[in-house]
């Protein structure tokens, strides 16, 4: 087989490609969940609380994932993408190792952001390359298999995690005997972190860049500036970027009146809450993404136009970061759950949790991208249909069934069916994103698809979880029902897709079918 056959749609190269990113994105995934298997742990030795460990699983990572996911969406859109993933990759694996060596909250913190700006590069990355690779008919399908990674990366954390810190906690039950001195949760960082390091190695030898726009046969022009295009989008996350535009005033109007809106909100919940880091980290963040986005409708009007002008894509990013804003707590705290309400250890909740896991998301992420593209066929909103079957309906019966249920057994049976339900959503959401705009903007449609996701889902998510759960303790309940109790609630933000997930499906037909012609009228040279 030529080289050039090796290279098309669906060739050799692109299984490779996809076979590595799926590798990438279960690194990614263990080391992001290896956290919550070690939280009791963490929280013993540095006297910290659930919402501090809500905080580092969540803010301290999303917030700086978010932000600079956007130029580095930009920068997968306009270069190398695997050097990109490749270089991203070793350096969060760095940060995870590093975290190892944590002696306080603020440090470990401040390693949880490295970790979110190295993967912030991943998934953009990985979403424009498997779209150029792939055919549209089966994108769902193949995002999906990439998107497994996440949920078999979060087993493999949940059981490397437990598996290391029972061992070493047992094998140096006197932590001065340990080699370093090093503490059971810290040699558990150290053990999932330095092997990306040779991954990365992998990945940059392996996977071959493909033609941008081939699979489609939309022919984008190569940029020659890409770095610059990408620090122009990063000073376009930021006032600078608003200076020079025609009503330089009122733009600037606009911004002040934003940053003040944000200030006075984090400012009310950090007086509420006392959580100064939360609040601040996650208002800066919220303040860059708005800067962001006015700056977008002055330096690309084509791209804001397709990303926030068709009320498809504006309900689908409303909708989808309900179901992760779930997920995140969840995956967060199940491990707390297990171990405070049904006496569990880290060792058996890593093992079976895990398992369940794996298999649960395993089946749900490449049956919900599958019955995406099969419905998509006959009902234009059909991986929409998917996405409220599973990501809500079937999500709220296992959450429930998992956390109310007295017998570990069912629990434990409920868990695995919400983990397909709650995976369901992965490739069919980040298609429907993908379609709705240009192949010279997918990895930004994507960056800012996973901001949305991470801004709500997982820098709120598992902090408000472990508030609500603290707020219980507080009030005399144990840490097992209070963490029931919680879960519990926080169930109610999926009645938002209720309702926004069939206001997209409204105008899906429209907005899809017009993408083209939309971008011409802008402007646009097709």
């Amino acid at each position: 087989m030529s080289d050039k056959e090796n290279s098309a749609v669906g060739g050799r190269h692109a299984k490779i490609a996809l076979s590595l990113l799926v590798i990438v994105y279960i690194f990614n995934f263990v080391d992001r969940q290896i956290l919550s298997i070690l939280a009791e742990d963490i929280k013993a030795d540095l006297g910290i609380s659930n919402s501090d460990i809500g905080f580092l699983y969540g803010t301290a990572f999303g917030v700086f994932y978010s932000v600079v996911g956007i130029p580095m969406g930009k920068l997968a859109d306009t270069w190398n993408r695997k050097n990109l993933i490749s270089v991203g990759l070793a350096f969060w694996s760095l940060m995870t190792a590093l975290s190892g060596t944590a002696k306080s909250f603020l440090s470990l913190s401040i390693y949880r952001f490295g970790v979110g700006i190295g993967e912030s590069t991943a998934t953009p990355s990985a979403y424009s390359l498997l779209s150029d690779y792939f055919s549209p008919k089966v994108r769902a399908t193949v995002l999906s298999i990439y998107s497994s990674g996440l949920y078999i990366g979060a087993a493999i954390g949940l059981f490397l995690g437990g598996w290391i810190l029972d061992t070493w906690n047992s094998t140096y039950p006197d932590i001065s005997q340990a080699p370093f001195g090093l503490k059971g949760w810290q040699a558990a960082f150290m053990g999932v972190g330095l092997p990306g390091i040779v991954l990365s190695l992998i990945t940059f030898t392996f996977i071959k860049e493909p033609v941008r726009g081939m699979s489609e046969g939309i022919v984008t022009e190569q940029s020659k500036e890409p770095f610059k295009e990408a620090l122009n989008e990063f000073i376009g996350l930021t006032p600078l970027s608003l200076i020079n535009s025609k009503d330089s005033f009122k733009t600037l109007s606009i911004n002040l009146l934003i940053a003040s809106i944000i200030f006075i909100i984090c400012f009310s919940l950090y007086k509420l809450t006392g959580d100064f880091l939360q609040w601040v980290a996650w208002g800066i963040g919220a303040y860059l993404v708005c800067t962001w986005i006015q700056s977008l409708g002055k330096r690309d009007v084509v791209a804001f136009n397709l990303m926030f002008r068709s009320k498809a894509i504006v309900y689908s990013f409303i909708s989808f970061p309900c179901i992760p804003f779930v997920g995140y707590a969840y995956s967060a705290f199940t491990p707390s759950f297990y171990i405070n309400y049904h006496g569990m250890t880290a060792l058996e909740i890593g093992t079976l949790i895990g398992l369940v896991t794996a298999i649960g998301s395993f089946i749900g992420v490449i049956g919900g991208g599958y019955f995406g593209d099969k419905l998509k066929e006959k009902y234009v909103g059909g991986r929409l249909y998917v996405i409220f079957v599973g990501g809500i309906l079937i999500t709220s019966i296992g959450c429930l069934g998992m956390i109310l249920t007295e017998s570990k057994n069912i629990s434990i049976a409920f868990n695995f069916l919400y983990h397909i339900g709650s995976s369901v959503y992965v490739g069919c959401a980040a298609t429907t994103v993908t379609n709705l705009v240009l192949p010279r903007m997918r990895a930004m449609s994507g960056a800012f698809f996973i901001l949305t996701l991470s801004m709500i889902g997982l820098a709120l998510g598992p902090y408000i979880l472990g508030r609500i759960s603290d707020l219980f303790e507080y009030q005399g309940y144990t840490a097992g029902d209070a963490m029931q109790t919680s879960m519990a609630l926080i169930l109610l933000i999926l009645l938002i897709p209720c309702v926004t997930l069939f206001m997209a499906v409204k105008h899906l037909k429209k907005d899809e079918e017009s993408v083209t012609e939309r971008a011409r009228a802008l402007g646009e040279k097709i």
